[in-house]
C-alpha cells in the first residue's frame, strides 16, 4: 500500500512526514515502490482538487498512456500553480494527448523498422541503439516511444540481451554502443555490469553510452554500488535529460558530482518543450547549471511527431531563436546542437541560424551574433589533397595499421569524394523515371 507524503510549497514537508518515510525518501527502490499512478495520489500529496469532470478526462488520457511519476519529482512541484509547473506538465497526464494530429506517428523515428534483430535499432553505420531495459522510474508525457508506455514492464532475458551481443560481434563497423530503454540505470546493478562486461569484451566497441533520466526523476538511484559498476569500464560515457533549470536540485547535483568524480563523461539531451522551456531565458539558465554541474549540453531536441505530442510541439523557429540567444552571449561549451530527429529513421539533422551570408571564389561573407558583418579571405595557392584511397602514397600521414582500412561513404559525403563517379542523389521510384519508362534520364548517370 502506498504510504502518505505531503508536500508544500514546492517543498517536502518534513514534519507532516511519518518517520518511516523520512528514513525511507533516500532510498530509490521505496521511491520506485511508491511510484504514484492515480490522480487521486496527486491530489492527496499536493493538496489539489480537481473537478469530476477533468478527473474523468485524464483518466481517459491514463487509460491510453499510463502515469508514473517517483515521489521524489512530484515533490519538486510549486503547488502554488502547479497545472502551469514546468514538473508537473512533464509528469501528468493531459486530456490533449489524446487529440492526435494528422502527422503523428506511433513509431516516427522508424526504430521498429530499422531494427535487424530484437532490441537492436541500427540507424547510422558505425553505432547501435541497443534497448536493455523497458522499465522506466517515470513516464515522460513528452517521451517519443509513446507506444510503449503502457506495456507490461519487463527486463529482457540474458539470452534476449546475448542476441544483441551477437549482432554487434557481428558487424565490426559498429563502435559505439548506445544502452536504452526504458532506462538502463533501472537494471539491477549485478544485471546491467553483466551486460557492461559483454559488450566490453567485443574487442570494436570503442564507446559505450548509457541514456538516463535517473539524475532528473531519481537521482537516489545513483548509489555508491552503482558508481563501483560503472567506474570499473574505462569507455562509458552518460547522456541524460535535464529539460528544466527547476529540475537541477541539490540531490541532482549529487548524482551528477558522484558520477563526474568517477570519471564518467557527462552530457544532457533536452526537448524543447512549448509551455515548458521554450523561453531563451530559461534554457540559458539550464545550460549554465548543466556546465557548472560538469554537464555539457549536448542536444536540444525538436519534440518528436510520436501521438499525443501536439500540444508539446513548438515552431522550430522558436529552436532558432534560442539558438541565437546562446551562440556568442555564453560559452561556446554551453552551446548544444539544436536537432530534428527526421520522421522516417532519417536521424538528426542539425538546424542553426544562418551565420554564413554569402561567398565567391575567393571570399566568404560572414556575420556574428551581434550583425557584425565581415569577410574571410580564401588562400591564393590552396589546392586540396584529391583523394584516391592510395593512403599509402598520400602525402598527409595516416596509419593504417590503427585505423580502418576499409573506408567507405554514403549520401551526401560521398557526392563529395573525389574517388567515386556518382554525381547525383536518385529517390527511388521518381516519376520522371517511370515516366520514361524507365529509360534513365540524362544527366542521372551514377545514382548513389
Amino acid at each position: 500500500m502506498q504510504e502518505t507524503i505531503s508536500i508544500t510549497k514546492n517543498k517536502i514537508n518534513k514534519e507532516e512526514l511519518p518517520k518511516k518515510i523520512t528514513d525511507k525518501w533516500y532510498d530509490w527502490r521505496w521511491q520506485i515502490k511508491n511510484t504514484i499512478r492515480t490522480v487521486e495520489t496527486v491530489e492527496k500529496i499536493l493538496g489539489i482538487e480537481f473537478s469530476q469532470q477533468k478527473k474523468q478526462a485524464i483518466q481517459r488520457t491514463i487509460d491510453k498512456f499510463p502515469m508514473a511519476v517517483t515521489p521524489y519529482y512530484l515533490s519538486l512541484v510549486n503547488t502554488d500553480d502547479p497545472e502551469k509547473d514546468p514538473v508537473f506538465r512533464q509528469c501528468f497526464p493531459n486530456i490533449k494527448e489524446l487529440s492526435l494530429s494528422n502527422c503523428d506517428m506511433v513509431d516516427p523515428l522508424h526504430e521498429d523498422k530499422d531494427s535487424p534483430v530484437q532490441l537492436i535499432t541500427h540507424r547510422y553505420p558505425d553505432r547501435v541503439l541497443f534497448h536493455v531495459c523497458n522499465v522506466c522510474a517515470m513516464y515522460c508525457r513528452h517521451c517519443t516511444r509513446k507506444r510503449k508506455v503502457g506495456d507490461v514492464d519487463s527486463i529482457p532475458s540474458k539470452d534476449e540481451v546475448l542476441e544483441g551481443i551477437k549482432y554487434i560481434k557481428s558487424n565490426p563497423e559498429v563502435r559505439d554502443i548506445l544502452l536504452s530503454g526504458g532506462d538502463p540505470l533501472m537494471l539491477p546493478d549485478n544485471y546491467l555490469d553483466w551486460i557492461l562486461s559483454k559488450i566490453a569484451e567485443i574487442p570494436h566497441v570503442e564507446v559505450i553510452r548509457i541514456g538516463s533520466r535517473m539524475p532528473v526523476v531519481l537521482p537516489y538511484r545513483i548509489t555508491d554500488d552503482l558508481i563501483k559498476v560503472l567506474e570499473k569500464y574505462d569507455n562509458i560515457w552518460l547522456n541524460t535529460h535535464f529539460n528544466h533549470p527547476r529540475e537541477i536540485t541539490g540531490s541532482s547535483k549529487r548524482a551528477l558530482k558522484k558520477l563526474a568524480k568517477a570519471g564518467i563523461p557527462l552530457g544532457n539531451q533536452s526537448v524543447l518543450l512549448r509551455d515548458v522551456n521554450d523561453c531563451p531565458r530559461i534554457m540559458k539558465s539550464l545550460v549554465h547549471k548543466l556546465t557548472a554541474n560538469r554537464v555539457r549540453p549536448y542536444y536540444i531536441y525538436q519534440c518528436d511527431l510520436s501521438e499525443g505530442l501536439e500540444h508539446f510541439r513548438t515552431n522550430v523557429g522558436k529552436g532558432i531563436e534560442i539558438m541565437e540567444n546562446l551562440r556568442g552571449h555564453t560559452s561556446g561549451f554551453a552551446i548544444p546542437t539544436y536537432v530534428i530527429d527526421a520522421p522516417g529513421g532519417g536521424g538528426k539533422i542539425p538546424i542553426m541560424p544562418n551565420y554564413l551570408i554569402s561567398w565567391s571564389t575567393n571570399k566568404v561573407v560572414l556575420r556574428n551574433y551581434e550583425g557584425v558583418i565581415t569577410t574571410y579571405k580564401m588562400p591564393d595557392d590552396y589546392r586540396h589533397n584529391e583523394c584516391d584511397l592510395e593512403c599509402e602514397s598520400c602525402n598527409l600521414q595516416f596509419n593504417l595499421e590503427n585505423d580502418e582500412k576499409d573506408y567507405k561513404t554514403i549520401g551526401i559525403s560521398k557526392l563529395l569524394n573525389d574517388y567515386e563517379d556518382d554525381i547525383t542523389l536518385v529517390p527511388e521510384n521518381l516519376e520522371r523515371e517511370t515516366r520514361n519508362n524507365g529509360v534513365e534520364c540524362s544527366g542521372l548517370a551514377g545514382h548513389a
